[in-house]
């Protein structure tokens, strides 16, 4: 067993969040918010207002000895549209955005080769 974590954002983080619950190898999902300039907790109310540059993310943790980092992200990027910017379906705002955290230069390197 391998634990590693995966963050990801593609609009309202339960739509991901249950995606990723169907898959063989997820231990934990987390649902929240990252990647603004508010060192606290924001609330949704706050982050909704587009003051806080956070983005809606789920934080994915998984066996890769089951389920590789790659595979996860190829899953992540066809199970939402990252073309919408700011959007998912009827949800608006730039807590919506598509995007990705890494957690390792490994990591770095994996998304970086799957966006060549």
């Amino acid at each position: 067993m391998k634990i590693e974590n995966a963050t990801f954002g593609g609009g309202c983080f339960w739509c991901i969040e249950a995606v990723n619950q169907l898959l063989k190898g997820v231990e934990k999902i987390e649902s929240g918010y990252t990647g603004g300039t508010d060192p606290g907790t924001p609330t949704y109310r706050e982050v909704c207002s587009g003051k806080t540059g956070h983005a809606e993310v789920v934080k994915v943790t998984f066996d890769s000895h089951l389920l590789s980092y790659h595979d996860l992200i190829t899953i992540f990027m066809t199970s939402h549209d990252p073309t919408q910017l700011d959007r998912q379906g009827a949800d608006r705002g730039s807590q919506y955005r598509s995007v990705i955290y890494y957690h390792s230069a490994e990591q770095k390197e994996i998304v970086t080769q799957v966006f060549k």
